[in-house]
């Protein structure tokens, strides 16, 4: 891969990471349930996206088999971010983006699995350190025991679509995959209300909700969706969930700007977060440090 390629597809991810980084603070702000607040970021996103093939005259058909793989991605897409949302509403936006951290460990353990690789020894041990700080965390918060299994939860659900996604990119574009993969979580989304009998007055939005939805369903879903699919292209699923994990860095901060959060935690959240993201940052260092050894450098 060139040089000059890899550094856009890096810099276009952290940008998207840092969009990302605002939704948290969205779904704190968004009065309605988790399931109803995801059913308009759906519905929102894809119908933007949607508008967009049709004003670009863009074709976006796919074969029956691609079809039916993205729709069923897509339930994993709308599940991750039902119990994302839950986890937000059942804790606090800190608790639940360190939770999401948990991304690398099951992306170290599915991706090898699905697709049948060699398992990396400092990706597992990048992954348990994670998980080790949020068992430090579950000790301390014991009080957002639920919004952490959520969180959890929402985090296997993710690792599963991305790594699915590095596939589908290859013969798939971004734009395309996102539209299914939104619309196919519409319609998983539906179905679970309908049969639920969700559809009620609760799941109408105040006028706040309608403008911070229609942020979330545009900026922070279609665009960043698009894009995060788009660097698939040329980072593995495991680099993409690496820096993902950045996603509390940014979210903890903004949520601390709209919230104040961070003075809700105890000591024991702080020692969990720094493992957590101490081995994020440093993972990469230890990972160039390694291949330079083994190629005598």
């Amino acid at each position: 891969m060139d040089r000059p390629l890899l550094n856009k597809n890096l810099v276009l991810l952290h940008c998207t990471v840092f969009i990302w980084g605002f939704t948290g603070t969205l779904g704190k702000l968004i009065s309605i349930s988790a399931v109803s607040l995801v059913w308009y970021r759906v519905l929102i996103a894809s119908a933007s996206l949607f508008l967009y093939f049709i004003i670009s005259k863009t074709p976006f058909k796919v074969t029956k088999s691609s079809f039916l793989k993205l729709v069923f991605n897509g339930a994993l897409v709308g599940a991750h971010w039902v119990l994302f949302f839950a986890s937000i509403k059942l804790s606090t936006v800190a608790v639940t983006l360190v939770c999401l951290s948990s991304i690398t460990l099951f992306t170290a353990i599915f991706e090898p699995l699905i697709n049948k690789k060699r398992i990396s020894k400092l990706e597992i041990l990048a992954g348990l350190l994670i998980i080790a700080g949020i068992i430090v965390i579950f000790k301390f918060e014991t009080q957002y025991t639920k919004g952490i299994i959520a969180g959890l939860i929402s985090a296997i659900l993710a690792s599963l679509f991305a790594i699915f996604n590095s596939k589908l990119v290859k013969v798939n574009q971004a734009p395309v995959i996102a539209f299914y993969e939104l619309s196919g979580a519409f319609f998983w989304i539906s179905l679970f209300l309908f049969f639920t009998k969700g559809f009620t007055g609760s799941m109408i939005p105040t006028t706040a909700d309608i403008w911070y939805l229609l942020l979330l369903g545009t900026v922070c879903t279609s665009l960043a969706y698009v894009a995060g699919v788009y660097v698939m292209k040329e980072l593995s699923a495991f680099r993409v969930a690496l820096i993902t994990n950045l996603e509390p860095v940014y979210g903890i901060l903004i949520a601390f700007l709209f919230f104040n959060d961070l003075n809700k935690m105890t000591p024991g959240f702080w020692v969990g977060a720094v493992i957590i993201l101490s081995t994020i940052l440093l993972y990469p260092i230890t990972r160039k440090h390694i291949s330079r050894r083994k190629n005598g450098l």
